[in-house]
């Protein structure tokens, strides 16, 4: 959204790929599969050749510098989707976010922040507003998507927000994570904001007690390519055991569906199927912890206060495998 400036760190950040492994043992606090870390300081982007990239399917080409602009929405298909508001599309300056920079023109977006596609505009509204008073944060500060969101919460204007509200919740939410239950994962390396991409080598782990969530294809989502989703690789076993909690009715938790209808596809609170299961796993733990407060998340407290981590990663597993 609009009058947004943000500092050196996020322009040397964004769009950059690095070799930095992901440790499998998570530090006290909260699960470092869930909240990736960028590196300090932010290692350069690469140089732009004056290259014309393109991707398939697309109508324009774009160079690198192009694709870096966070002022201007990438939009390979202009014919795709309604027109962009104008905080949509772009930012006020080359320092600023346009709103479908990070979440697509086509409001898909990507695991380090939301799906804001066919989310109710009031609820849009609503977490704007939270994140500006506060209710509404990370449980882990140093993640970089989420802190420079309430940047963009802070200084987006009214109007901008019910503006991008309104476009979005009218745009169709697709099919976008393929869930994979495996016992071994590729490696994962930070690759771009707050993102993981695979190791360089092909090598692969043990997934343990993970989510690992990469791109499908890491040249077409470096080229922030809307039309091109995500893995999500998951414990064996984890989509069941999350089906039977979300119908399990226990002391004063409800059923999933109860607030998020049938197929949980949304009714009294917003539709959750088929979205990312690490963003659905931080907004459970961050629930649970706190870190977003307020009376739009009041009965979920009640949800989520007994689930163990294991549980919420279950969960967001089994809510990531159903269809949209």
């Amino acid at each position: 959204m609009r009058h947004l400036r943000v500092g050196a760190l996020a322009v040397a950040a964004l769009a950059i790929s690095t070799a930095v492994s992901v440790s499998r043992a998570d530090a006290p606090g909260p699960a470092a599969w869930a909240y990736p870390l960028n590196p300090s300081p932010a290692p350069k982007p690469a140089p732009d050749d004056g290259a014309k990239l393109s991707v398939p399917g697309g109508a324009v080409e774009m160079t690198r510098t192009q694709i870096r602009n966070r002022a201007v929405a990438v939009d390979w298909r202009p014919d795709s989707h309604p027109p962009m508001p104008e905080a949509v599309a772009h930012g006020r300056t080359p320092e600023s976010y346009a709103c479908g920079y990070c979440h697509y023109p086509n409001g898909q977006g990507r695991p380090e922040n939301a799906s804001l596609a066919g989310l109710p505009a009031a609820y849009i509204v609503e977490q704007v507003k939270a994140m500006r008073e506060g209710a509404r944060k990370s449980s882990q500060p140093a993640m970089l998507a989420p802190a420079l969101m309430l940047k963009v919460a802070a200084a987006a204007s009214e109007e901008d927000v019910g503006a991008a509200a309104a476009y979005f919740a009218a745009l169709r939410y697709k099919p976008w994570i393929r869930v994979v239950e495996s016992e071994t994962v590729p490696r994962p390396v930070i690759h771009g904001v707050s993102a993981y991409g695979p190791a360089p080598d092909g090598s692969r782990e043990p997934i343990g007690d993970r989510i690992l969530e990469m791109a499908e294809d890491d040249a077409r989502t470096d080229r922030r390519d809307d039309a091109s989703g995500f893995v999500a690789y998951v414990p064996p076993g984890s989509v069941a055991r999350g089906h039977a909690l979300a119908q399990t009715a226990e002391n004063e938790r409800q059923p999933c569906a109860a607030c998020h209808g049938e197929g949980l596809k949304g009714a009294e609170a917003p539709p959750l199927a088929g979205r990312s299961p690490s963003y659905v796993y931080r907004q459970l733990y961050d629930i649970q912890t706190g870190a977003r407060t307020g009376a739009t998340v009041e009965k979920m407290k009640i949800e989520v206060a007994q689930l163990s981590e294991s549980q919420m990663r279950d969960l967001a597993a089994f809510i990531a495998s159903l269809a949209p």
